[in-house]
């Protein structure tokens, strides 16, 4: 039997960040120029970039625009959300969606040994994996249906 998923084997590894000090209004256009609804908030270090926060779409809704806050004066880290939820590289895709469901996000940043951000696993990404898994099940009864019918006949 194949060992299991893993964050590291599903993640996205090609990743928008934002930066803390990074402008609202520039957070947004990056988001708009990647076809993306967040951003992984980074701070570098030493061995790589360590995720502080993500920024969504809805973060820009609710907190600004919602609260008709003044765009122009805002930081990425005034509006990120900074409570993170992140995954190992080694947590498998149960783990992950556990996670996601215990912490109430759709979107978990996957860091390395020290912490660092080596990618991005989103709920799209699991719904993905687990439906094709679903129809590998539905072939597979369908091929035994097939063959006792041809046994039987």
């Amino acid at each position: 039997m194949a060992a299991p998923f893993t964050a590291g084997d599903v993640c996205t590894r090609i990743v928008t960040i934002a930066e803390p000090a990074m402008s609202v209004t520039d957070a947004a256009r990056l988001m708009r120029e990647h076809h993306v609804g967040c951003l992984v908030v980074v701070r570098e270090a030493p061995f790589g970039r360590l995720p502080v926060g993500m920024l969504t779409d809805r973060d820009i809704v609710t907190a600004i625009v919602a609260q008709e806050a003044d765009v122009r004066t805002l930081r990425v880290e005034d509006v990120m959300s900074n409570r993170l939820v992140c995954a190992r590289e080694e947590d498998s895709v149960p783990d992950v969606l556990g996670l996601m469901r215990r912490k109430g996000v759709r979107r978990v940043p996957v860091t390395g040994q020290q912490g660092e951000l080596l990618g991005l696993v989103t709920l799209d990404d699991l719904l993905e994996i687990v439906a094709e898994q679903m129809q590998a099940i539905v072939a597979a009864v369908s091929t035994e249906q097939k063959r006792e019918r041809l046994l039987r006949t």
